[in-house]
C-alpha cells in the first residue's frame, strides 16, 4: 500500500465518537494503511457533541468559506481539522451550524431520526468532494463507512462526473448492520433531483430506507466490504447480484491481511 492515496469518508470515527463497528473500523482501516506507507485522509461530520477543545479541532480558513446549494438554499461550508494522537493521521471535519451544531449525531433524545438527515447527507457528500478538490489531492481509493456518507458514490459519479481529479479513483463501500427504522425525509428524492441528477440513478430513494440508501451506494461503488457479521438479507442478496468484488466479513484478527490483499488485487489492480 506504499504511497497509495486512500480517502476514508465516514459518519463516525474513534476517538471522536464512541466505539461502534463503524467508528472502530473507520479508525482501524486507515491506521493499517498508514502503517504500510499509504497516504491517508479521513473525513467525518463535525457533530456538536464532539469536544473541539479536547480533540484540538481548529478551522482551516483556506478550505472554508464556500457555500453549498442544498435544495435551493446556500449553506456555508466550514472545514475543521485535527490529528489522531500517535497516528499522524489528519481528520477533516465537515461543519455547518444549521446541520451539525446540535449536541447529537443522528437522532434526538427520544431516538428519533433528525428530520433533516437527508439534507445533512447531501451536504456531507458535497462538502467532502469540494474540500478534496480544494486540496487537489487525487485519491486512488475512496472508502465509505456509514449511511450518512452513502450518497458520496452517487454524487461523485453523477453530479461530479466531469471532475478530472477523481478520474482514476475507485470507490469501496462498507455495508454494516448499523441501520435505522422507517425512512429519512420522503422529500429526499426531490432534493437530489434538484441537483439535476438523473432520477433513474436513485429511483429507490422515493422510499429512503436504510436498505435503499445502501443499494444506491452499492450501485455506484466499484467494490464492497461487509463490516458486520450479520447484514440485512435484502442487502446480502443485492451484493450477490451486483457481481462486484466483495470482501466478506472478517474478524479483527483476520481483517488486516484480508483488507490489504483485497485492495491490492480487487480494487487497485
Amino acid at each position: 500500500m506504499k504511497d497509495k492515496r486512500i480517502l476514508y469518508v465516514s459518519s463516525e470515527v474513534v476517538p471522536y465518537l464512541p466505539e461502534t463497528e463503524i467508528s472502530s473500523m473507520s479508525f482501524e482501516a486507515p491506521r493499517l494503511v498508514n502503517q504500510q506507507g499509504g497516504q491517508i485522509r479521513i473525513f467525518m461530520p463535525r457533530y456538536g457533541n464532539i469536544n473541539e477543545r479536547r480533540h484540538q479541532l481548529h478551522e482551516v480558513i483556506r478550505l472554508s468559506g464556500i457555500n453549498l446549494v442544498i435544495n435551493d438554499l446556500d449553506m456555508p461550508l466550514i472545514i475543521k481539522v485535527a490529528s489522531i494522537p500517535k497516528e499522524r493521521i489528519q481528520v477533516y471535519f465537515i461543519d455547518n451550524d444549521e446541520y451539525f451544531k446540535r449536541k447529537a449525531t443522528l437522532t434526538d433524545e427520544d431516538g428519533s431520526l433528525f428530520s433533516d438527515n437527508d439534507e445533512r447527507a447531501i451536504f456531507f457528500a458535497k462538502g467532502v468532494i469540494e474540500t478534496v478538490k480544494k486540496l487537489n489531492w487525487a485519491p486512488d481509493v475512496i472508502h465509505i463507512h456509514g449511511w450518512l456518507a452513502s450518497l458520496l458514490p452517487l454524487y461523485l459519479k453523477e453530479y461530479y462526473n466531469g471532475e478530472p481529479l477523481f478520474n482514476e479513483s475507485k470507490i469501496v463501500t462498507s455495508i454494516y448492520n448499523q441501520s435505522f427504522e422507517d425512512t429519512l425525509n420522503k422529500d429526499m428524492f426531490n432534493k437530489i433531483k434538484f441537483d439535476n441528477i438523473d432520477e433513474t440513478a436513485f429511483k429507490d430513494l422515493t422510499e429512503p430506507s436504510y436498505n435503499n440508501l445502501m443499494k444506491v451506494a452499492i450501485d455506484y461503488s466499484d467494490a464492497l466490504t461487509i463490516g458486520s457479521e450479520v447484514i440485512p438479507d435484502t442487502l446480502k442478496t443485492y451484493l450477490e447480484t451486483s457481481k462486484k468484488p466483495v470482501l466478506e466479513y472478517k474478524s479483527q484478527d483476520e481483517f488486516g491481511d484480508a483488507y490489504t490483499d483485497f485492495l491490492n488485487t480487487q480494487v487497485l489492480s
